[in-house]
């Protein structure tokens, strides 16, 4: 694999071992594509985030090319090829499609995309780039986002192609734009969000001088729409080192834009030093929670760490005894979460689940050393609902104190808790709590018909179910004719 950068060959030396071995790997797939380019007239080379993940000795089998040929080109090579071919991209150039493979003895299957040589930038008001098609590999290169991101490899050949330097900065691992930083931000503003997120994934520094860029022209994300806004701070969020990234996005003012709650809980210190610091404090718990991760990286968590404790700017007050209280800032940060993920285009799902884990993060406290009654602790498990085991883990991870002691006091506490949940759950099945008696049963016992007053008993029945656990069926219709014999008539 030929290089021009002879100026550093350790560095080369070091990465072409893991590149030569990965794509050794996919050239079964990108071999026989870039034959078929070429029968046709045309080139093909692999790019971009798959070249530098080749470099990193992580590729996976998300692979993507460059070409010369126009879309409608491409379509007519790929679609005799492929198992499946999408068009959702072409209007930028940009075709995908899947190719299952065999690599050895495993079959596997490849998702593949291929886009025309391009340059785009956005005017002063867009929210979509403008395409125009390029024709020189070089022309593309330096129309990317990072330099990291600006190699490419030929195929078949497997020359490499490398004009802005990316194997140093690789090599280096730091973030530099190829051209002015300025320029790169500018055609999409998106790229400083970008920014973030691979220093977040790839545990990268950035440039200064990309960061002074960020900061100088932070404000132009606001022309890029809320769902590729999201998208990436999605992947941050999940990535091996989300701290770093979202640090960057504070320090750099981009959070302001996007994100406002999180800088906004850099609180100024009281004088006498009575609150932690909220907004280290929250990165602190974004940590802990992801180390009680147990599947891989669960974004529902993750964001209600992040978000937890956002109604505490509003809240704050400064007692007469000189201490500092937050009082139902668990409530006014439910509220705001919700505010700023539908603002983010969030599914109203996951507005839902990580805006009850904010409301509900503080519940454990009222705990103590186990004062709850069973009635409580079923409270606790019915008002959790499918999120119970991410509020475990929230609540866990919400325990920052330098203490020791203390620490260890709340993590007694709440092994005594899970412990009660287990017990009840094994003898009462929590996870389902319902009355004793069903709708259909209410009604045939009362002699009414479908209406308001059957739901105002099935609560009823649920209260008591809830206050003193499974009742045997007599004692229940016994309960329920009480009810209704007391309660005001219409």
């Amino acid at each position: 694999m030929p290089n021009a950068n002879e100026d550093n060959p350790s560095a080369l030396s070091q990465v072409q071992r893991l590149a030569v071995s990965e794509l050794l790997r996919v050239s079964p797939v990108a071999d026989d594509l870039a034959r078929r380019f070429q029968e046709a007239g045309f080139s093909l080379a692999l790019v971009g985030g798959s070249v530098r993940d080749a470099l990193l000795g992580r590729l996976g089998n998300d692979l993507d090319f460059t070409t010369d040929a126009r879309p409608e080109d491409v379509l007519k090579i790929v679609r005799p090829w492929a198992d499946a071919v999408w068009e959702v991209g072409i209007a930028f150039g940009t075709v995908g499609c899947q190719k299952n493979a065999r690599v050895g003895d495993v079959e596997q299957s490849f998702q593949v995309e291929v886009t025309t040589y391009r340059s785009e930038a956005y005017d002063r008001t867009s929210r979509k780039p403008e395409v125009s098609y390029g024709k020189s590999i070089e022309e593309d290169l330096v129309r990317r986002d990072f330099t990291v991101n600006a190699m490419a490899v030929a195929l078949p050949e497997k020359d490499f192609i490398d004009p802005h330097g990316g194997l140093e900065d690789l090599a280096a691992r730091v973030l530099r734009t190829p051209g002015k930083p300025e320029d790169s931000f500018s055609d999409d503003p998106l790229r400083m969000m970008r920014a973030a997120r691979f220093a977040a994934q790839l545990d990268f520094e950035v440039d200064p001088g990309v960061v002074a860029a960020m900061k100088a022209m932070s404000g132009r994300i606001e022309i890029v729409s809320a769902e590729r806004v999201r998208d990436e701070l999605n992947k941050l969020i999940l990535s091996a080192h989300p701290r770093k990234g979202l640090t960057l996005l504070v320090d750099t003012g981009l959070a302001d834009h996007v994100l406002p709650e999180l800088p906004a809980l850099r609180l100024e210190r009281d004088e006498h030093h009575r609150h932690k610091d909220v907004y280290d404090h929250t990165l602190i718990v974004l940590e802990q929670a992801m180390a009680l991760e147990t599947d891989g990286p669960d974004l529902t968590l993750r964001l209600a760490a992040l978000l937890h404790d956002i109604g505490k700017p509003r809240t704050r007050r400064f007692e007469s005894d000189g201490r500092v209280s937050f009082h139902h800032h668990e409530v006014v940060g439910a509220k705001m979460t919700k505010k700023r993920m539908t603002a983010l285009k969030y599914s109203n799902e996951l507005v839902k689940d990580v805006s009850r884990l904010v409301e509900l993060h503080l519940r454990f406290h009222g705990y103590g050393t186990g004062e709850w009654t069973d009635s409580a602790v079923r409270r606790y498990v019915r008002d959790a609902g499918p999120l119970l085991e991410r509020l475990h883990k929230l609540t866990r991870s919400d325990c920052t104190t330098r203490n020791k002691r203390k620490a260890a006091s709340l993590s007694r506490a709440y092994d005594g808790l899970e412990e009660r949940v287990a017990r009840l759950q094994e003898q009462e099945e929590l996870d389902s709590i319902r009355p004793d008696l069903d709708g259909n049963q209410i009604m045939e016992i009362l002699g009414v018909g479908p209406g308001p007053a059957i739901g105002q008993a099935y609560k009823f029945l649920l209260e008591l179910r809830l206050e003193n656990g499974p009742m045997e069926q007599d004692a229940a219709v016994s309960a329920l004719k009480e009810w209704w014999a007391e309660r005001p008539q219409d």
